[in-house]
């Protein structure tokens, strides 16, 4: 890689080797590999659509199962597209630790060549003009063959710059287990959020059911509060109105239910075409015992994905200081022992064992170009983590505050939800009695309906707000190993 160096080759031992026919024919030792920059690898931003998508497993059963809230967990982690992404960014960044490394450890090669070759005597200055000691000695000799069978051994002695390029993989691989890490963290979270949305979604279509039964009660009694004189055809019409509309929200409502089951289904890797129910029952999530700031230096401790950035920090720092060192001399041991000759039958045993320094000085620009790029590549990691540090800040800070007002939501929406049934009761009976037109019902319906999905909202939200929090905190698999009593 270096452009322009010097030099310094040490003979340790060596026996008397051949001319050979090339400038690194049979024997010799084997040359310095090249050594690529490793710089660290560019930051990977997660991509959330990637973690709503899923390997579909195994064949589709005609019966229709259970999946509760853990199974969905369970089946995400295992299956589910963004979690199988980061695992094989494992598998490659421990393959180019293994590149860089390779630096540092030994390379052995075994070579076994015959070669059928003439030589030029007089291009290596054996000439036989005249006042040449070597009249008489023809230019050119042979054909004649020579066979080698070699083993030939390189090892750096002393490389600063791939020393460091080798650390930084490691830091790089690091990084990518924490990103690993992260990535069950937050699937955790999505296949979490997306069974909470199936339950709201189908909480919705029962109540629209519900809603639309009553409707279709009311309408049948206004029919028959008509036929008996009580009542005016417009309020009839106005029944009949009020059952159309509730009859479309629930056919919109199981519509929604059910693409929230698919999108479920989706990203924990169910089969094509299983059907599958979902189970109502939701573990308790455990209320926070921390203050603000302590949720906050607990997302610090244990947030993956941080921890992943700061290990590309560090990845980065040593990739720079790994061009940099790149000007300090190397040393490489390079050896050969095997045995050459005529024939295999006449070959006979030889080795060869030296030591190369080398000696940077000019390359013309490479290295400072390289070390701008590292320069760069570092100041851009230090900006990201620290953005990702705010960002945490921010996450555990809404989360806080989305707890705290779905909780106080909860708490109003379940006593509004009581009154607006208690008031549809009364306002059917006034109807009934004919002391009230239907306006009244339909109102009171319509307030039912509101009430339904404040409570509905505020239910499973309260569940959601909890749930961001553990994310936010970075303790997704601690809570599901508390759940689970251990397992996974």
């Amino acid at each position: 890689m270096r452009a322009a160096c010097v030099t310094v080759t040490l003979l340790v031992a060596s026996t008397a080797l051949p001319v050979p026919s090339a400038a690194q024919g049979p024997g010799a030792p084997p040359a310095a590999p090249q050594r690529t920059i490793q710089q660290s690898p560019p930051l990977t931003i997660p991509n959330t659509t990637t973690f709503l998508g899923g390997i579909p497993t195994g064949p589709a059963t005609g019966e229709v199962v259970t999946i509760s809230v853990i199974d969905a967990i369970r089946r995400a982690i295992d299956h589910n597209l963004g979690v199988l992404t980061a695992e094989q960014g494992v598998n490659r960044a421990g393959g180019a630790r293994w590149r860089a490394l390779a630096e540092l450890l030994p390379n052995v090669n075994a070579r076994v060549s015959e070669t059928r070759q003439t030589i030029n005597l007089a291009a290596f200055g054996f000439g036989s003009s005249v006042g040449s000691p070597f009249v008489g000695i023809p230019s050119i000799v042979g054909p004649f063959n020579v066979f080698d069978a070699r083993i030939l051994l390189s090892q750096s002695i002393l490389d600063f710059g791939a020393t460091d390029s080798a650390r930084s993989a490691s830091h790089s691989a690091e990084a990518a287990r924490n990103t690993f890490t992260s990535a069950r963290n937050f699937v955790i979270h999505v296949a979490g959020n997306l069974y909470i949305q199936a339950l709201a979604a189908a909480a919705r279509a029962e109540a629209a059911q519900a809603q639309r039964l009553t409707a279709q009660t009311l309408h049948t009694q206004a029919l028959d509060l008509k036929q008996s004189g009580m009542i005016a055809g417009i309020d009839v019409l106005r029944a009949e109105v009020e059952l159309n509309a509730q009859s479309q929200r629930t056919s919109t409502a199981a519509n929604d239910a059910e693409k929230a089951k698919l999108q479920l289904a989706r990203a924990i890797g169910l089969p094509l075409g299983q059907r599958f129910r979902l189970d109502p029952n939701l573990p308790e999530l455990p209320d926070p015992d921390q203050t603000l700031e302590q949720a906050v230096e607990t997302a610090y401790r244990n947030r993956p994905d941080y921890l992943a950035q700061l290990e590309r920090v560090k990845a980065a720092e040593l990739a720079r200081r790994s061009i940099q060192d790149d000007h300090l001399p190397s040393l490489r041991v390079n050896a050969d022992y095997g045995a050459i000759g005529l024939t295999p039958s006449e070959a006979q045993a030889t080795f060869g064992v030296s030591a190369v320094v080398d000696v940077p000085i000019f390359n013309g620009g490479r290295t400072r170009g390289q070390l701008a790029e590292a320069e760069a590549d570092l100041r851009s990691r230090r900006d990201e983590a620290d953005d990702m540090k705010a960002a945490i800040f921010y996450e555990v800070q809404t989360a806080f505050l989305d707890l705290q007002t779905t909780r106080e939501q909860l708490s109003v929406a379940t006593k509004a939800r009581d009154l607006a049934a208690q008031q549809l009761v009364q306002a059917r009976d006034r109807f009934a009695a004919g002391v009230a037109s239907n306006i009244e019902v339909v109102q009171a319906q319509e307030a039912v309906a509101v009430a339904s999905e404040q409570y509905i909202s505020s239910k499973y939200g309260y569940d959601l707000a909890k749930g961001a929090l553990i994310r936010g905190t970075g303790t997704s698999e601690m809570i599901l190993r508390q759940i689970t009593g251990g397992s996974r």
